[in-house]
């Protein structure tokens, strides 16, 4: 009999960013966490968190404005600081003494994350290649690409991550949201109108402690796919509700290739 061999797992990294400020194009990253979560088992094999020093604007193609044009080989280009509004260091906890004295400049923060991928990144094919999990997931990838783009990084991380290039060229990661998934999940049930993560916690009964840090909130999310992933896995069912149709399409064309 020939031994089994075993299947190369799927890893996805779960993200979160504390910020700035809303906008990706002139606010800046504060914090990153990132986890590294086999999905067939959910076993977390790798945790990365940092504090990012305070920085600048940088010029990118295509994406944030030119600077000041230089008239002469005298004048100096002027710097513009990233944007640091109170009301999201308030909500963050987070502050600017922290940030100078615990942050790490945002080119390492790039080159780590980077090498943080490859390490937990298995070996297999283009299909096998890891995603991006998040909470409202499209706000912590636009700063993710931010922080990639000023670290130099952007094609070499797009080596590593399922993803795909837009209309006008910008590449951007493949990302599942634990919101969209929880209101697959959850919808259907009475008096659910808000998917905030420490809602649906408290929904799938979570723990979820220190709120906002970003290193908590990374293991509030992967513990939401973890238990809705469950509930998928669940051969004997355990859904209670409705039936759920399933959709159909009219046959509109004559013939077919086979």
């Amino acid at each position: 009999m020939a031994p089994k061999t075993e299947t190369t797992p799927i890893v996805a990294f779960t993200l979160d960013f504390e910020t700035g400020g809303l906008q990706c194009q002139t606010c800046a990253c504060t914090q990153i966490a990132i986890h590294a979560t086999r999905l067939d088992t959910f076993e977390r094999i790798g945790t990365y968190i940092s504090y990012i020093h305070p920085y600048s604007q940088k010029t990118i193609k295509g994406v944030t404005e030119k600077r000041k044009v230089l008239k002469s080989k005298y004048d100096v280009d002027e710097e513009k600081p990233m944007l640091y509004e109170n009301k999201a260091l308030t909500y963050s906890a987070i502050t600017m003494d922290m940030l100078y004295e615990q942050g790490k400049p945002i080119e390492q923060v790039g080159q780590e994350v980077l090498q943080f991928i490859k390490d937990n990144t298995p070996k297999g094919g283009r299909n096998m290649k890891p995603f991006l999990i998040g909470q409202n997931v499209a706000f912590d990838e636009g700063f993710f690409c931010q922080l990639m783009e000023y670290a130099g990084l952007i094609d070499d991380v797009a080596k590593l991550l399922r993803g795909t290039k837009d209309f006008y060229g910008h590449w951007h990661p493949y990302m599942l949201d634990t919101i969209i998934l929880g209101q697959l999940a959850m919808c259907h049930k009475p008096n659910i109108d808000s998917y905030k993560l420490e809602i649906m916690c408290e929904r799938l009964g979570i723990e979820l402690t220190d709120a906002h840090d970003a290193d908590a909130d990374v293991s509030a999310t992967t513990n939401v796919v973890s238990v809705l992933t469950q509930r998928m896995r669940n051969e004997d069912g355990g859904y209670s509700g409705p039936t759920l149709a399933m959709a159909t399409t009219e046959k509109s064309r004559k013939h077919f290739k086979i």
